[in-house]
């Protein structure tokens, strides 16, 4: 089965021990002068019942819709109602700052990140992730950046407040379709909330 970047992305992810927060994508479409585009946030549900929501940023509502709701539908999921997946998650901002040898030590980090206004960090064997309030993102960012620090991604995002197991078919038709949103020039974001078990990665690899 030939597999694409998104799929061979997550399945390095997971076997790297990354959580499922850092396999959201995101990518910038071609913009085009002169023309009026608006940001929508879709959401649904997956197969076995995993919350998505898709950022889009489109110049054609009713094309836009038909075609993410086309993919929800090819693979076995739902594209629901504003509000049907969105209380699963929580906005925060992310700062993500990869270990580094002349890094202070982990509590140094992690005092920093708080007296800097972070409401939480968590600490990974490759990186510390930085949960700030959307609104205090970019002034946690420019007084840790004062510090020498500095991030491999920046940016306010959708995090899941719990996970969802995906095994068996499930999960081989729920990676499809996230590849399918992936591959659609107008997807800015994907967010999701399945976790897959190690033998399932084993097996999908």
């Amino acid at each position: 089965m030939l597999r694409t970047p998104l799929w061979t992305g997550c399945l390095s992810a997971w076997k790297n021990g990354y959580s499922y927060r850092n396999l959201s994508r995101f990518r910038r479409c071609s913009v085009m002068p002169n023309v009026e585009y608006e940001e929508i946030l879709y959401e649904g549900f997956g197969p076995g019942g995993v919350a998505v929501m898709v950022k889009c940023l489109t110049d054609n509502r009713d094309s836009t819709t038909a075609n993410i709701h086309a993919i929800f539908n090819k693979y076995g999921g739902t594209l629901g109602e504003s509000g049907s997946a969105g209380p699963l998650f929580v906005q925060k901002g992310l700062l993500v700052i990869a270990r580094e040898h002349r890094q202070p030590g982990e509590d140094a980090v992690v005092m920093h990140a708080l007296d800097a206004g972070a409401e939480d960090v968590v600490v990974n064997d490759g990186s510390f992730q930085v949960l700030t309030a959307p609104s205090t993102c970019e002034t946690v960012k420019a007084e840790l950046e004062e510090l020498n620090y500095s991030f491999e991604r920046a940016e306010v995002r959708w995090l899941p407040q719990n996970t969802v197991v995906v095994e068996g078919q499930y999960a081989d038709k729920l990676l499809k379709m996230l590849d399918a949103l992936d591959n659609d020039d107008l997807v800015q974001a994907v967010y999701h909330n399945f976790h897959i078990h190690d033998e399932v990665v084993a097996r999908l690899g």
